[in-house]
């Protein structure tokens, strides 16, 4: 093995610097960026991101459509799946660039000199470390996920965004956004800003009606999905329509019902923010979006080769009750086209409800195979998990790990070859295309 990138070694300084992994908070970032000469204020045109599900797919859509028409696009998720450098996309010619170990440990060195030791958590010092980098390239858009929450996210030092866009809000971190669907929704609406747009997923009507009061406060038009935007499949067409009109485009590659909503809140916001893209550009960009381990079907690597011969499998960042239930309208779509017998791998963090998340698969997994997710502290263990799937009333066992969760599913008499799903946590998505050698690119 060769020697760690410098940045590594940063990012394990940077740890030390504040005693809690995730504290909410404004005021470390913006002290920061103001030591480093604001570079939220020299930024590209903003499309901020929030919402519990669908942000990293809505942000894909995006990113295609507009690289499609040849706009340069810098691009901010979190968290990462295998590389620190998958969360920071830089606009190149021909399409975007992960940012470079030299790029990136520069930046780090920077925010660590001018931070001097202050108290700063890992989240705050990375965002400052892309702001700094993002305001460093040219660009046309900067597209910006949300990390947890919105109102006091680092990322929400930006005060003028041309668009914020809320995906569907559902129940998770209720330790830091609150116990109840409308503390979670206020919390997203805090990246609501004065006069800015904001485009609002599919919501249920809870969470709808705190963002649209929210936005109202602020005075912000607002776009309204089922209302002012929509998309339906016509025909294996994928048909949108708003007060412009009519598109009639190719069905995405990201798979599952809930990316025709992704698509939709994507097409909403760049109808609104660059309205004079082609329709070629929507064609071809939503044909491109790819966004790894949101229902990613491995089809090479090492893992493949211990499922049985002739098996699918797929692989799911999913973790958390709405989560569960997309994938498993997911399954039971790929069941009623092609049916194969369903077998789900499971790891899952112990800050998630693991049987709200198992519970829609009842009825549609033969197995669950429960396994640990290697390197995290947090993480539930397989017994942990297998007995969350029994109270889900699904039938399980525990595995050491991934690998031998699938030898135990070769070793099984299939009449059909399964399907097999690896889903619960990105950590454990990572984990896996770590091991099949799929990085994300």
């Amino acid at each position: 093995m060769g020697a760690p990138d410098p940045s590594d070694a940063i990012l394990s300084r940077f740890l030390a610097l504040h005693p809690k992994k995730i504290d909410l908070s404004l005021g470390r970032t913006q002290d920061l960026l103001g030591k480093l000469g604001h570079p939220e204020r020299r930024l590209p045109p903003v499309i901020h991101v929030a919402g519990t599900n669908g942000k990293g797919s809505t942000i894909a859509f995006m990113r295609a459509i507009l690289e499609a028409a040849g706009k340069g696009v810098h691009v901010y998720t979190s968290p990462h799946l295998v590389r620190f450098h998958e969360r920071i996309r830089l606009a190149h010619v021909g399409g975007g660039r992960l940012v470079d170990e030299g790029e990136l440990a520069a930046a780090f060195a920077e925010c660590e000199r001018v931070n001097a030791g202050a108290p700063i958590t890992l989240f705050e010092i990375t965002t400052a470390a892309a702001l700094k980098l993002f305001s460093e390239h040219p660009a046309d858009y900067l597209l910006l996920e949300v990390g947890l929450g919105g109102r006091f996210d680092s990322t929400n030092v930006v005060d003028h965004p041309a668009a914020s866009v809320i995906t569907p809000v559902s129940f998770d971190h209720p330790e830091f956004l609150g116990a109840s669907v409308d503390k979670i929704a206020y919390e997203k609406a805090g990246i609501i800003k004065r006069g800015a747009p904001v485009v609002i997923g599919y919501q249920s009507d809870i969470a709808r009606e705190v963002l649209e009061r929210e936005a109202e406060r602020q005075r912000a038009p607002m776009l309204i999905a089922g209302q002012d935007y929509g998309t339906r499949e016509e025909h294996g067409r994928l048909v949108y329509e708003d007060e412009r009109g009519l598109l009639d485009l190719p069905m995405p590659k990201l798979r599952g019902r809930h990316q025709l909503q992704n698509v939709a809140a994507a097409i909403a916001t760049l109808r609104l923010v660059a309205p004079d893209l082609p329709a070629s550009a929507y064609e071809r960009g939503v044909v491109d979006a790819v966004w790894p381990a949101r229902l990613q079907q491995l089809k090479t690597g090492e893992l493949l080769a211990l499922a049985p011969p002739g098996a699918e499998l797929w692989l799911d960042g999913g973790h958390n009750e709405a989560g569960g239930q997309a994938l498993a309208a997911a399954m039971g779509e790929f069941e009623d086209r092609t049916p194969r017998p369903l077998a789900l791998i499971c790891g899952t963090l112990a800050t998630k409800d693991t049987t709200a998340f198992l519970r829609p698969f009842r009825g549609l997994v033969a197995q669950v195979y429960a396994v640990p997710i290697a390197g995290e502290h947090s993480a539930r263990t397989a017994d942990d998990v297998a007995q969350a799937a029994r109270a889900a009333g699904l039938t399980a066992q525990s595995y050491d790990d991934v690998e031998s969760a699938l030898r135990g599913i070769a070793a099984r008499d299939w009449m059909v070859p399964p399907r097999i799903l690896i889903a619960g946590s990105l950590y454990l998505a990572g984990e896996v295309l770590a091991a099949n050698g799929t990085l994300p690119t």
